[in-house]
């Protein structure tokens, strides 16, 4: 039967605070980036955010990568991202993230690469239902391998031992996969998350004054969703270049409300509060007794996550 590409509900990871080897999984390099779903049914490629936007103007190299080195019929799945040094960073994809106009593109000199870790439809073929070991050996054939197209190789049963190495050179963590299963959209136990940082999405609640020379806004106040209700889980001070603070401020004025969106007291002077409608990424260290974030850290804006979908991570 033949099945056109298009776009496919990515899978997605779970956290787990368990660390394990197991002959029937396997483990990847967690990325810091963007999760993007490629299609091509014989014509152009399209590249797909996970909450389903068409966001090919934003990475025309990675569109004419696909084009050149791939075949006329797939659907894959994979992470576009950019590098700091060694390391994979969502803060420096942040200076081209939004941009479409490819001379404003190539003038950010933001080189960005896609890793490709998945296969779900090949040459009219539905490679969803097969084992995932399958699926890596088909898309290892499936692509020529050139940058910025990039296979992401995984290592076999050793999960421990290769998350240490993966804290140990300054990774995001690991994605364990389950070596059996097939692919299956949505939020599955068959994904893990172990992570070495500890980092997740908020939703913007509110923002406070800026104190000193500082424009814009002071810190964000955030929170996630729990039960329907916004829970407030700290302010976010630090990690703004005065391009984000601007452009920032911008976003929120137009979003301005008279009441607190959160369930919780906010113990803040005269904060400003915003319909809960903005997604930000944070890196933190550590959740306190009290549930409030500690050093927390922006690191950029989700646009590829609706805020309702916004929970806080735990297992």
């Amino acid at each position: 039967m033949d099945v056109e590409p298009g776009w496919r509900e990515p899978e997605l990871a779970t956290l787990t605070q368990r660390r394990f080897s197991s002959e029937n999984w396997l483990f990847e390099r967690k990325l810091d980036g963007v999760r993007v779903i490629c299609s091509r049914a014989g014509d152009t490629p399209t590249l797909w955010s996970r909450n389903h936007h068409v966001i090919s103007d934003s990475y025309p190299e990675i569109v004419e990568a696909l084009a050149a080195h791939g075949g006329t019929h797939f659907v894959a799945d994979g992470e576009i991202v950019a590098f700091d040094g060694a390391q994979t960073s969502f803060a420096k994809l942040q200076h081209r993230i939004h941009l479409t106009d490819r001379t404003r593109i190539e003038a950010t000199g933001v080189q960005v690469y896609y890793y490709l870790f998945d296969l779900l439809v090949f040459d009219h073929a539905d490679a969803g239902p097969l084992p995932l070991r399958q699926r890596k050996q088909l898309l290892r054939n499936a692509f020529d391998w050139a940058d910025p197209l990039r296979y992401s190789n995984h290592r076999n049963a050793d999960g421990e031992r290769y998350f240490s190495y993966a804290c140990q050179q300054g990774w995001e963590g690991l994605i364990a996969k389950r070596a059996d299963a097939p692919y299956r959209g949505g939020r599955t136990a068959d994904w893990l998350k172990f992570k070495c940082v500890k980092d997740q999405e908020f939703v913007v609640g509110g923002y406070t004054k800026p104190g000193g020379s500082r424009s814009g806004f002071g810190a964000l106040l955030v929170g996630y969703y729990e039960g329907g209700r916004l829970r407030y889980a700290g302010k976010v001070g630090t990690g703004y270049t005065e391009a984000v603070l601007n452009e920032l401020s911008g976003t929120l004025a137009g979003l301005r409300r008279g009441d607190s969106p959160f369930d919780d007291v906010v113990p803040e002077r005269g904060p400003s509060w915003v319909e809960p409608e903005l997604v930000v990424q944070v890196r933190f260290s550590e959740w306190t007794t009290d549930g409030r974030l500690r050093h927390p850290r922006f690191t950029g804006v989700r646009d590829d996550k609706a805020a309702g979908e916004v929970v806080r991570e735990q297992r």
